[in-house]
């Protein structure tokens, strides 16, 4: 593999004994271009029916302007939004695949998967605050989790401050790094340097707990919990039908007596 011996050619160049994952640059050697038009294709259409979805969904909730929008619907144009950003880092690697090595910069390479898991941990974070803010207004418990706008102005700075701040690490350790190539150029890929194994171990257990567990359990309890209201409803509702039912019958008994 043309990618495994730049690693190991690299590694008395670098930092000792260490490879490095790609991440976005694909090394096939030659005649892949039928391969590349292929995942360029996948990734426009992903790109295009992405954009299209969500621009869509954020007119719907905006044409209801006019009646003020509710709390769940800013949360659910908070996911359009962070969709959308999600989206713009998919033209840069439709580039990548094509010129194998890291021609963007080192800007680009701090930021590109930093804008990825920013705007993923958000989708998290808005889908987790969606359900406690469903299961809170069907409880009513509350008229509703973020009744004021204060306070849902407040949440949304939340989510999205907090997750800048989760994956700025991502920003920090993306570089460029150079590997000597056996032919004559070296070759530039952007991937994630880690300063010790120890960090990045507890970067991995936190942001897997944070984005992943929690949001997780939070999302599962809510709807469960939703959906045992949603079944007590029910059962009562069909109890006073039958009561209603009973009591007709025998009211009409009477009458006819």
């Amino acid at each position: 593999c043309l990618l495994a011996t730049l690693m190991l050619g690299s590694r008395s160049t670098l930092a000792g004994n260490r490879t490095y994952f790609p991440f976005f640059s694909d090394f096939k050697g030659h005649n892949v271009t039928a391969l590349r038009i292929g995942e360029s294709s996948a990734l426009a259409s992903i790109f295009l029916m992405a954009l299209v979805g969500n621009v869509w969904g954020i007119c719907l909730l905006v044409r209801r302007q006019h009646r003020r929008l509710c709390a769940a619907n800013c949360l659910v144009l908070n996911l359009f939004c962070a969709d959308l950003l999600f989206i713009t880092s998919i033209p840069f690697i439709a580039v990548v695949r094509w010129t194998e090595s890291w021609e963007l910069g080192d800007f680009v390479c701090h930021m590109l998967l930093y804008v990825m898991s920013l705007s993923g941990g958000v989708v998290i974070l808005s889908l987790s605050a969606v359900s406690l803010e469903r299961v809170v207004s069907i409880a009513r418990l509350r008229r509703a989790a973020f009744r004021r706008r204060k306070a849902l102005a407040a949440a949304l700075l939340f989510i999205w401050g907090f997750a800048a701040l989760a994956t700025l690490p991502l920003c920090c350790f993306f570089n460029v790094v150079r590997l000597p190539a056996a032919a004559s150029e070296d070759i530039h890929i952007c991937t994630l340097v880690w300063p010790t194994i120890a960090g990045e171990i507890v970067w991995d257990v936190t942001f897997a707990v944070v984005f992943f567990l929690i949001p997780g359990l939070i999302i599962v309890i809510s709807y469960s919990k939703i959906l045992q209201i949603t079944k007590a409803s029910r059962r009562s509702l069909n109890a006073g039908l039958a009561y209603t039912e009973n009591h007709q019958i025998r009211v009409s008994q009477q009458d006819y007596k």
